[in-house]
């Protein structure tokens, strides 16, 4: 039988694209997101294209049961699960006292929470096969100075959750280094998806130069890659790349100048943005 990976967020953009870079490469895939009618869509078309088994799992992550009854459902369907893409996920505009508690709350159940117990809900297994694979999908957000975008677009948690699971993602490697389990925090920037749609930062993501975007399959194949390679952290693009190596050597004084001023031309970009659209 071959090997299964889960993807959680697989209806669009770089869940998507990471379904079909496992799919590509030979694995069965279990997808899971919200909408039913759209992933039998894509379970379909992953199939008929590379001869592989997609299993369809309704789930909405941003509730507490769902890493439970997704693995369920897995075992249900007969299937192990020899590889887990933690990717679905969202941002929340505006600012920390601008949303209740309980949004704040919900935000972390969706990017963090879920996360961590569908990783301890399928290590048991992949420790007693000894193969195991698990992308954990953060941002280069979680590599550079604080930006007021991120507040504005992805709310003041999402570079923390981000940071968070960097350092998760090294920990689980470096513990199951003996297991033959890789672990990857794969970090993309500005990537084409849905994601900037949900979040309302189309209009400043459109008026960014061409080479600070990337697509989700540059992304997808880039993860799939580094995790393949048991590289513990992947930051996708050279303009990305770039700008970590940058922030390593730089001052933190320096790093944060040069944060708030480039935050001042994306501000002073989305300002003309609707004039040029």
């Amino acid at each position: 039988m071959r090997k299964f990976a889960l993807i959680t967020g697989a209806s669009s953009g770089i869940g998507l694209s990471l379904a079909r870079e496992f799919a590509a490469e030979g694995w069965d895939v279990g997808l899971v997101a919200r909408r039913r009618e759209k992933l039998e869509q894509i379970g379909h078309e992953i199939e008929d294209r590379y001869g592989v088994e997609a299993v369809v799992i309704v789930s909405d992550l941003s509730q507490p049961d769902a890493p439970h009854a997704i693995v369920e459902a897995c075992e249900v369907a007969g299937r192990q699960i020899d590889a887990l893409v933690n990717n679905a996920g969202a941002g929340m505009n505006g600012g920390f006292l601008e949303r209740s508690w309980d949004e704040q709350y919900g935000f972390l159940e969706l990017m963090l929470h879920n996360y961590l117990k569908l990783g301890h809900l399928v290590l048991p297994g992949m420790v007693d096969r000894k193969f195991g694979r698990i992308i954990n999908v953060s941002s280069v957000s979680a590599l550079l100075p604080i930006s007021p975008a991120h507040t504005r677009f992805s709310g003041s948690l999402y570079p923390g959750i981000k940071s968070l699971l960097v350092r998760w993602s090294q920990s689980l490697r470096l513990e199951h280094e003996a297991d033959n389990i890789h672990v990857t925090a794969l970090c993309p920037g500005f990537t084409l998806s849905e994601f900037h749609d949900v979040n309302g930062a189309r209009s400043m993501v459109s008026s960014l130069p061409s080479f600070w975007m990337q697509t989700a399959d540059q992304v997808a194949k880039s993860g799939y890659e580094a995790v393949m390679n048991n590289i513990p952290v992947r930051v996708t693009g050279a303009w990305n790349k770039f700008m970590v190596g940058l922030n390593r050597v730089l001052p933190d004084p320096v790093s944060e100048a040069l944060m708030r001023a480039q935050t001042k031309r994306m501000k002073r970009q989305l300002e003309k943005a609707p004039e040029t659209a």
